[in-house]
């Protein structure tokens, strides 16, 4: 599993929820936060989307995808002084393959798909974390065309459902977070990328970043995971600090804690095996570790989120 694939598992907390919106001119739709990221992806017409602080509007055209990190509340409208309103139950239809909405007047229409992916924003991967707020790619022109592919099927999965549409739509909505931050990274310009985005090319640190992903288990230190890399301890320790934004050894113990709260969600396996998976020699240092780091005793932790 690569690192960006790891990295967004760790954080999901359930499957995405989306909804196909249908405005028809002049339409305002006020979506309030949502625990988690959302996305928007526009199937037919144009729009914009009105941020709720000082961010000018966005215009958006056929294609274009909208990533909201943080899911902060804003505005989608047919120009960006429109009334918004938030959605009433009435306006809903549980159609499939995913329920829709169809709101304002006799206009011009758009058709979008949103929706929100639930990842857990407590303890966010800092690949994640450290995006922008608002990612806007437009997928016209023939860029992205992976994810403008991916937006194409969508499209026509919800503008005319055949069967297995109801089994194709959410694996393709699954599959559309990764092809959105892939595109993200991909415009990242190689001479002037910075964090995340220059790490997961450097030729010394993304080697480091693989090996700790692959085998959290190993008791890597600075000196092994340099030597990987072909630099100093001291320069490799700069430089993927410099990256990272964190040590080697603290991104290696963050990554162990965060294998151990998802071994603890979604298995059964015993903590003396939780603990030899992420590197700890016995149940003790283990539990003292993920205490220290969580706030709570494994058992306890485990106990809590199967409960949630």
């Amino acid at each position: 599993m690569d690192i960006l694939t790891e990295a967004l598992a760790s954080m999901r907390t359930g499957s995405p929820a989306s909804v196909r919106t249908d405005g028809c001119a002049p339409w305002g739709l006020r979506l309030p936060p949502v625990a988690g990221a959302g996305f928007h992806v526009v199937l037919h017409g144009t729009c914009w989307l009105v941020p709720l602080d000082d961010t000018p509007p966005i215009p958006l055209g056929p294609g274009d995808v909208i990533f909201v990190r943080n899911g902060h509340g804003h505005v989608l409208a047919d120009h960006p002084s429109t009334p918004a309103e938030e959605p009433r139950p009435e306006q809903f239809n549980d159609s499939s393959p995913i329920g829709s909405v169809l709101l304002g007047g006799d206009g011009p229409r758009t058709s979008l798909l949103c929706g929100n992916y639930h990842l857990d924003q407590g303890r966010p991967h800092p690949l994640v974390s450290r995006l922008p707020e608002i990612i806007h790619l437009p997928t016209r022109h023939g860029r992205h065309p992976e994810l403008s592919a991916a937006v194409q099927l969508l499209g026509a999965e919800l503008d005319n459902p055949r069967i297995g549409s109801e089994g194709i739509v959410p694996s393709l909505i699954d599959s559309l977070l990764l092809y959105i931050l892939r595109a993200w990274l991909d415009d990242q310009p190689a001479g002037v990328a910075q964090g995340w985005a220059a790490a997961l090319r450097d030729t010394a640190v993304a080697p480091a970043l693989t090996a700790i992903h692959q085998t959290p288990a190993t008791q890597w230190t600075v000196e092994s995971l340099a030597a990987r890399s072909g630099l100093s301890r001291a320069a490799f320790a700069r430089r993927f600090n410099a990256l990272v934004g964190e040590p080697p050894m603290a991104y290696l113990t963050r990554w162990r804690m965060t294998t151990a709260a998802q071994l603890l969600r979604e298995s059964d396996i015993p903590l003396t095996t939780v603990a030899a998976r992420t590197g700890y020699g016995s149940e003790f240092a283990f539990a003292k570790a993920f205490k220290r780091e969580f706030g709570l005793a494994p058992g306890g932790y485990r106990r809590q989120t199967r409960a949630a």
